[in-house]
């Protein structure tokens, strides 16, 4: 293992990736900490020490900004806009029949793509950023009315310091994106993932420090022995995959035989990753939201409506809360993977090209047999996103942990598969100089 890691800083053109990836990090978190302009920089930090910057409708946002998003910094906004564009593109797909044409056109059509999601992600930054200004402005941002330093967080209230503000974080999740892009080219690969990668690590000391500075060292400890348990589970479940034997029946193509072999299709148990997480999160915040800006702020009772939603739909430790939000993730997950893996496209591409399943008819029986293994494949995927996603809710109510506890939910998630993905992609490279990889 350390030989390895040796062999890394030995080869100069890893190290000089690994270097060139290390940097455009550091660059990343130095903009989370850069306060937009406008920004009345120590009173947003004196919010954040009085409410302990948890905000239910934000802790999302927030989580995958690194906290970036509460210190209205000029990368607030993130890799958000960038994930939910292309979570969008996906399901525009099924929609649209033009990008699923491009979809299936190769490296061409991928291009396109990825342009038409750039397009996306700045749009929705500049809604984002929009929005972000108007709840800063109104002091519901941290959702503390009653410390007067929320109340203030922009040092100017003219329309031209506001389209500042939203230019600037435009401008910075645009940057972000670059910069990511720079990593996929340059660097190790897998560019947005890294960022997303840093920015949920970041919030792990500051988590664990409250856990310590609430709970005492015992629990502290309790919870690291849990996170490794827990990590060790997500490490298995994520690489546990059902293998579907396939095989090719020989060609003869002028004298040369074509074909002849055996491979597989890997379905994993997990196919949806940790989308269904963010659309059940996204989705649960919209009655918080509403409720929110019906709230009075005269002091006056808000509607019977209000005060059912604060009461079961605003903390996230409800046991209906928790029911709700795990039977949506059950939901998402099994119509996430209807989008991606299409059982037909995929039996189809295997009869063209003499492939089949020993012991199933090609065509319509191969996408049936494939469609019944992929249902029983992410009933269990399914059930295992929700309890993993349960897991932050569960120590809110009972170790009384805030909402962004990292061993569970959408950042274990990504820290796992993020963490799994850059040491293959390591490896490989490795390989291609030493025969000898990372994982041996």
């Amino acid at each position: 293992m350390f030989s390895a890691i040796a062999r890394i800083f030995r080869t100069p053109d890893l190290r000089r990736k690994i270097g060139f990836t290390l940097g455009i990090i550091a660059i990343y978190r130095f903009g989370a900490h850069v306060p937009s302009p406008f920004i009345d920089y120590p009173n947003v930090q004196q919010c954040l020490a009085e409410t302990s910057g948890q905000d239910g409708l934000l802790s999302l946002v927030n989580l995958f900004s690194g906290g970036a998003l509460l210190q209205l910094s000029i990368f607030a906004l993130g890799v958000m806009p960038y994930i939910t564009a292309t979570i969008i593109t996906q399901l525009l797909r099924v929609v649209i029949p033009h990008f699923e044409t491009l979809h299936k056109e190769g490296q061409a059509g991928q291009g396109k793509l990825t342009q038409y999601t750039r397009y996306l992600t700045i749009a929705l930054a500049l809604l984002q950023s929009t929005t972000l200004v108007t709840v800063a402005r109104s002091g519901q941002l941290f959702g503390a009315t009653s410390v007067p330093e929320c109340m203030q967080l922009l040092t100017s209230d003219s329309w031209m310091a506001q389209g500042m503000i939203i230019l600037t974080m435009t401008a910075g999740t645009g940057l972000v994106m670059w910069m990511a892009e720079l990593v996929t080219e340059r660097g190790i690969g897998n560019g947005m993932s890294l960022l997303i990668f840093t920015s949920i690590a970041a919030t792990f000391p500051g988590a664990l420090g409250a856990i310590w500075a609430a709970r005492g060292f015992e629990i502290f400890l309790l919870v690291i022995a849990i996170g490794i348990v827990i990590i060790a589970a997500v490490v298995f479940v994520e690489q546990s995959q059902r293998r579907v034997p396939v095989q090719y029946a020989k060609r003869m193509v002028g004298r040369r035989t074509y074909g002849g072999s055996n491979t597989y299709i890997p379905i994993k148990v997990n196919m949806a990753g940790v989308v269904p997480v963010i659309f059940a999160s996204s989705l649960l915040y919209i009655p918080a939201l509403i409720a929110q800006f019906n709230t009075p702020t005269d002091g006056q009772l808000p509607p019977a409506w209000v005060q059912w939603i604060n009461q079961y739909f605003t903390t996230g430790d409800h046991p209906l809360y928790m029911a709700v939000y795990f039977l949506l993730i059950i939901g998402f997950t099994f119509f996430y993977v209807a989008i991606t893996f299409n059982p037909v496209d995929v039996a189809d591409n295997m009869k063209k090209y003499g492939g089949f399943i020993p012991g199933i008819r090609a065509g319509r029986p191969t996408a049936e047999y494939l469609d019944y293994v992929l249902t029983r494949i992410t009933t269990p995927g399914s059930i295992y996103l929700g309890l993993i996603a349960l897991i932050p809710l569960i120590a809110l109510a009972t170790v009384q942990a805030n909402q962004n506890f990292p061993f569970g939910g959408a950042s274990i998630l990504i820290i796992v598969g993020v963490g799994l993905e850059t040491v293959k992609q390591i490896d490989a490279q490795l390989q291609q100089r030493h025969y000898e990889g990372l994982l041996k």
